[in-house]
């Protein structure tokens, strides 16, 4: 069984509490989204409130993934570049794939609905993400084309004591 995606779907108010759930469910099971666990979703809503609003402004695309019980199971939120010397590559935040489905190969599912976005994409000509050290991210996004390209040493500070590298990946898509 395999994931439905979508790009730029209807921001429904079942969607938006699906990638709510989503990014809280991630983040609780470890998950490198912007949050550490223990989190609510009231605690991650402001933040997807600001992903909705650049997409409403034009400057994000969100693409979903949907399982066989149409819940959301996955995302990405690929975002414009507003500096005009770099518009030829476009950010790709909040990679999520819900922990039940985990090793069902979907995370590569999705990286490959979101390059194929890019790619319909005039002018873009590279995927760029971050990542952060310490769970092996950076491996798993080498398996799927992206190549290291930068590291900031300790720039992710999860806890004290706990800080970890912040790893710029970079996929061409020429």
């Amino acid at each position: 069984m395999s994931l439905t995606f979508t790009l730029d779907p209807a921001v429904t108010p079942d969607l938006r509490d699906g990638i709510l759930d989503l990014w809280t469910d991630v983040s609780n099971a470890g998950g490198s989204v912007g949050f550490v666990p223990p989190v609510t979703a009231e605690v991650i809503r402001p933040e997807l409130v600001k992903h909705l609003a650049a997409m409403a402004e034009r400057r994000t695309r969100l693409l979903v993934g949907h399982d066989a019980d149409g819940q959301v199971a996955a995302t990405a939120f690929l975002t414009h570049n507003t500096h005009r010397l770099m518009a030829h590559w476009l950010w790709l935040y909040t990679v999520m794939v819900h922990p039940r489905h985990q090793g069902k190969g979907y995370g590569r599912d999705l990286l490959a609905a979101a390059e194929g976005a890019a790619r319909g994409l005039d002018g873009i000509e590279a995927i760029r993400l971050t990542c952060r050290g310490g769970l092996g991210l950076e491996r798993f996004y080498g398996s799927c084309g992206y190549k290291e390209v930068g590291r900031v040493p300790g720039a992710i500070r999860v806890a004290p004591g706990d800080d970890r590298d912040d790893i710029i990946m970079l996929l061409p898509l020429g």
